[in-house]
């Protein structure tokens, strides 16, 4: 005798996917950050506020950077004030010779080469920068490809960990102090400032400077989609296998040389791109903005706010240059030392950041609610 079970039904998958919540999480996190961000900022923060939050958000578009080449490749990045550095002063430098070109004077120099330059001709080496394709183009692919020239030799010798690290400070140490010395081509320790215009508007018009503001915001919504496509993308998981356990990697047949070049390259594009429109919204790049604690510091705000969560580096990085404009001014000797105390506690004791503060405090209840059921 032999008895038959009544067919049942599998009951349906329930998965993250299918949530309706998690479904429309991230595309309703990008248009908060898209009314916060483009509609009541420019309504409730006045000219002054408005221009120190778009200095803010220079800084945050590194973050995004950070967030993908140490959040999730495990590339301690102490160098990104060199790619940063490179957009910066390529915009600068078109700026500089487009407000020359205004002045109706056929072969006129940028106003600083006249004062400590010899006055003769333009370096070889500026004329491209007049383009102003040229230079647009310049402010992200030359950072990348320094970056990728960079990375090629380091990671094919597999360089990693601590070494890398002190090496991309080295770099950072190393441009800060060859722009410092070449004062007449570079404006050496004052750098470049002082712009008249930008692309033809006029800079010292609130409303151009709002429209600045505005380029930056949207830049930066596009730089956390595009790292979001890059996170959750097959490369995005290659990515992190190979900062787990990169000898894995090699062994299933791919090149981690390769997957953290990648990687390091974009991050170096985000951090040119970010110090080109620094130009325009604070009016200066210099040598004390791209050297080894500006570096250190741009890391700092993404250790603080979490640095492999897109949103908790934005923030972290926000909230660090905030601090930094409010406390050097209080305490200009102390905060140096607040700063690195602030990288200390946040690898040290919670090195998800303050996006990992929510899964931290959960995690201890229920160690909590464990030990009262034993």
């Amino acid at each position: 005798m032999t008895t038959t079970s009544a067919p049942t039904t599998p009951a349906p998958e329930v998965t993250k996917a299918t949530s309706p919540l998690t479904r429309f999480r991230v595309p309703g996190g990008f248009a908060l950050g898209a009314v916060l961000l483009l509609g009541i900022a420019p309504l409730a923060l006045t000219d002054f506020r408005l221009a120190l939050l778009a200095k803010y958000l220079c800084w945050a578009m590194v973050a995004v950077g950070v967030s993908l080449a140490w959040g999730r490749g495990g590339l301690l990045v102490l160098g990104q004030g060199v790619f940063f550095g490179l957009g910066g002063y390529a915009m600068a430098m078109h700026l500089k010779l487009a407000d020359a070109a205004d002045t109706g004077i056929p072969g006129a120099l940028p106003d600083f080469m006249q004062l400590y330059g010899t006055g003769e001709a333009l370096p070889w080496w500026w004329k491209p920068f007049g383009n102003p394709v040229f230079a647009l183009a310049a402010t992200v692919l030359l950072p990348m490809a320094v970056a990728a020239v960079l990375g090629f030799f380091v990671f094919r010798r597999r360089v990693r960990g601590a070494y890398f690290a002190i090496l991309s400070q080295a770099l950072a140490a190393a441009l800060a102090i060859w722009l410092v010395g070449q004062q007449a081509t570079t404006g050496g320790t004052n750098g470049l400032t002082d712009f008249q215009g930008f692309f033809g508007y006029d800079l010292d018009d609130p409303a151009n400077q709002r429209t600045v503001y505005f380029i930056i915001a949207v830049s930066l919504l596009l730089l956390m989609a595009a790292a979001r496509q890059l996170f959750v993308s097959r490369y995005g998981e290659l990515l992190v296998a190979v900062r787990d356990s990169e000898e894995r990697v090699r062994f299933l047949g791919y090149d981690p040389a390769n997957v953290k070049l990648v990687a390091y390259v974009v991050a170096a594009g985000m951090a040119g791109l970010a110090g080109a429109l620094f130009v325009p919204a604070v009016g200066i790049i210099s040598p004390a903005l791209i050297g080894v604690v500006p570096s250190i510091g741009f890391v700092i705000g993404a250790a603080v706010g979490g640095r492999a969560s897109l949103v908790g580096a934005v923030l972290g990085a926000i909230a660090v240059a905030w601090a930094q404009s409010t406390l050097s001014d209080a305490f200009p000797g102390a905060w140096t030392y607040l700063q690195g105390l602030l990288f200390v506690v946040a690898v040290g004791f919670l090195p998800g950041g303050l996006a990992s503060l929510g899964a931290v405090i959960r995690r201890n209840r229920i160690r909590t609610r464990s030990g009262e059921a034993a």
